[in-house]
């Protein structure tokens, strides 16, 4: 697989309850989480958008994706009830939230905002 191929399969970092505080919490970058589940269709709306910024701000940001199901801990903690919902951190704080689908502008400008 040459370079190329690999650059354009970059999908969102699998983020867990388990990896969560060291991969968001401890990051010295700025962080979005995609909150969201296999059965939600806005959800698979939001989800190659997030990949796309996952690609275009790598080494600057740390983009994920965390499925609820799976992983209800920091779901709840941070109050998720509706998916998807996007979180932003910086410095282990919470300092944007996306409910809903969103174009990816408004993605890419809350990670802008704080680079």
């Amino acid at each position: 697989m040459n370079k190329t191929q690999l650059k354009n399969n970059i999908m969102a970092l699998e983020i867990t309850d388990a990896n969560f505080e060291e991969t968001v919490l401890k990051s010295d970058k700025p962080v979005m989480v995609d909150f969201w589940a296999a059965w939600c269709g806005p959800c698979r709306m939001v989800g190659p958008i997030i990949d796309q910024i996952s690609e275009e701000y790598d080494g600057k940001a740390i983009v994920g994706k965390l499925d609820v199901d799976a992983n209800q801990e920091f779901a709840a903690k941070y109050g998720v009830r509706n998916i998807p919902t996007v979180l932003v951190f910086q410095n282990g704080e919470v300092v944007g939230r996306q409910v809903g689908v969103a174009p990816k502008n408004a993605y890419s400008e809350a990670i802008d905002a704080l680079l």
